[in-house]
């Protein structure tokens, strides 16, 4: 993810004193440093405006401080794609409480707006490919460090890049038959990355 060891290493500690003691206002703060800016940039994303934002974004802190103390850290799972499907379930309450209190009020500016973000709704397939994308990225990372360099680059050219097989063995200087195998295990790899990376961490 380009965290450096040091920064990862200090959002663990992070992570554990709030598991020990979710009343530790310090590491809130250093808490809402860390992951505010992504929290309040996922909802605006998603398209709130910056006070439902900021409400929002006290909401899954709320839900946080619930979550946490049973909350075990798992460094094969990636805290903040839980984080990210913790701030969407969010949002996706707020749209809609939001609009069950405005139907029938009259209001039809709010209601419009309301209803332009449940068309957003429709943004669920983007949000989810875009989470779905953060994933992937981190599978293939994941996967390219468990093979060599030659099995990763005929994967790459033929999965990732669209490159014909007998080009890439030749390119490499492998057998067209070796270049389906890599493909065929680097598929088995991200499938299982993948599997680890969704799971939801133990709450």
């Amino acid at each position: 993810m380009g965290v450096d060891t040091a920064t990862n290493t200090t959002r663990v500690t992070l992570l554990h004193r709030l598991h020990q003691d979710p009343n530790d206002q310090l590491s809130w703060a250093e808490f809402v440093r860390v992951y505010g800016p992504a929290i309040r940039g996922w909802l605006a994303h998603w398209g709130l405006q910056e006070a439902d934002a900021q409400d929002v974004a006290q909401n899954v802190l709320l839900r946080l401080t619930a979550k946490l103390p049973q909350f075990k850290y798992d460094p094969n799972k990636s805290f903040r794609a839980w984080l990210k499907t913790l701030t969407h379930h969010a949002w996706h309450d707020f749209i809609t409480e939001a609009s069950q209190r405005t139907r029938g009020s009259g209001d039809t500016s709010v209601l419009d707006h309301l209803q332009s973000l449940e068309a957003r709704e429709d943004l669920a397939t983007r949000v989810e490919a875009t989470f779905d994308k953060e994933l992937l990225e981190m599978a293939l990372l994941r996967a390219k460090e468990r093979v060599a360099a030659t099995t990763w680059q005929a994967f790459q050219l033929t999965a990732l890049e669209g490159v014909a097989p007998q080009t890439v063995a030749d390119r490499l200087g492998l057998r067209v038959s070796q270049v389906y195998l890599a493909k065929h295990r680097l598929q088995k790899l991200l499938q299982e990355e993948l599997r680890a990376l969704e799971g939801d961490p133990d709450v």
